[in-house]
């Protein structure tokens, strides 16, 4: 048996375990590969936002432990940030189940970035006008940063949907390692 009839059957196979693994791929991925990447972009914009400011601030103690923060969140992969949390935090005794353990925050640079490209002006005119910083940074600073910041969040956010798949390397149950477990089982 060779030639087309082979194809055909193979093709056959093919149909029948993707319609056999359809919800099996889709369940694990509307709830959990669709929560961690929303919960992480959304704790991850947050703790983003909260740096962005403080390295705009430039306070003098909370600047550099800041600078510290993103050097390292950026500098090290996420398979090992993940392991860190998962693995190494409950050796002194910061115990965190698997899910939240896959919440990271890489925004910040995006956002101070876009933060500093808002003109100086922007921010002078506000505290003319007798805005204070905190007033100033929210309701004129902050949301023409947004709108600039647009562009690398939604990176950000296609790059989180990627990288849930090494919540699987901490025992999450996402749509990775439910499509590993069906390839498994149906390989030859």
């Amino acid at each position: 048996m060779s030639g087309p009839q082979t194809e055909h059957v193979m093709d056959q196979r093919i149909i029948q375990i993707l319609s056999d693994s359809f919800t099996q791929l889709l369940i694990p991925g509307i709830c959990v590969t669709i929560p961690l990447t929303l919960i992480s972009f959304a704790f991850g914009l947050v703790v983003a936002a909260a740096i962005a400011l403080i390295r705009t601030a430039k306070t003098p103690v909370l600047e550099p432990l800041a600078r510290i923060y993103v050097w390292i969140f950026r500098g090290t992969p996420a398979l090992v940030q993940l392991f860190v949390i998962f693995f190494g935090l409950p050796s002194i005794g910061i115990v965190i189940d698997a899910f939240p353990s896959a919440v990271g925050a890489y925004a910040s640079e995006a956002l101070r970035a876009a933060i500093s490209a808002v003109p100086k002006g922007q921010l002078e005119a506000g505290l003319c006008v007798g805005m204070s910083w905190t007033q100033t940074m929210f309701r004129i600073v902050l949301p023409q940063a947004f709108r600039t910041a647009f562009p690398p969040l939604f990176n950000e956010f296609i790059s989180l949907v990627k990288n849930t798949s090494l919540a699987s390397s901490i025992t999450v149950y996402e749509m990775f390692m439910s499509a590993r477990r069906i390839a498994a089982r149906t390989s030859e």
